[in-house]
């Protein structure tokens, strides 16, 4: 889901140039910030629905234990400072955009049948949290190509000029359009990431693990 917050200040002077007056105009700027939130641990689901919520086209014969969900998100904070010519028909103005990405809610699923403490339940969350990192390392990796990406459109060497109130309406409209598809599209890459992490012989080992526990409580 993305949000776009866009305030709007004008202003018109008689003693001074529109050239000076667009010039003094602070500098478009672009921030990124991941977002961050305490990690949601859900033990209420028996494996059976994790099982069925679980990633699809899994072999018939496999379970799903435990389950790491994250959701890409993005939110967009744009202030614009703006200066209108006193005939209130043109405008230079000056986005300063603030970003911030990441996966929200974060949860990690443990099926019910494996109690807190046990070995397996030990064995299961251990693996999930290879997946909340998995998470975590993706979004340090498309930190700067997100970052490089957005200032080439947004951080321009001056002011925007045009007809008043085009400025917010152009922002406003690509950010919900364009970019904001773009960094989900770019968030939902790290799949990629998560499915070396599920490999079979991982799955072997989990479900062998403790002596045999994990088999005997999903019997």
């Amino acid at each position: 889901m993305a949000s776009a917050l866009v305030a709007l200040t004008l202003g018109s002077s008689s003693d001074a140039t529109a050239a000076d007056r667009c010039d003094q105009l602070p500098s478009p700027s672009v921030i990124l910030k991941r977002h961050e939130e305490p990690i949601t641990l859900d033990t209420r689901s028996s494996y059976r629905t994790l099982t069925l919520i679980g990633p699809r086209n899994l072999p018939a014969t496999r379970q799903v234990l435990g389950l790491t969900r994250g959701v890409a998100t993005v939110r967009f904070e744009s202030r614009i400072t703006a200066y209108t010519d006193p005939g209130g028909r043109w405008e230079c103005a000056s986005p300063q955009l603030k970003v911030t990405y990441g996966f929200s809610p974060m949860t990690v699923y443990v099926a019910r049948e494996f109690p807190p403490g046990s070995c397996a339940y030990k064995e299961i969350h251990e693996h999930e949290l290879r997946h909340v990192r998995a998470y975590q390392a993706h979004l340090l990796r498309i930190e700067q190509e997100l970052a490089d990406t957005l200032k080439r459109r947004f951080v321009t060497d001056g002011p925007w000029r045009g007809p008043v109130g085009q400025a917010r309406a152009r922002i406003q409209q690509e950010l919900e359009e364009r970019w904001a598809p773009y960094i989900r599209r770019e968030l939902n890459k790290v799949d990629a990431a998560q499915a070396l992490i599920d490999t079979p012989e991982e799955y072997a080992r989990v479900t062998a693990s403790c002596g045999g526990e994990v088999k005997r409580l999903t019997r």
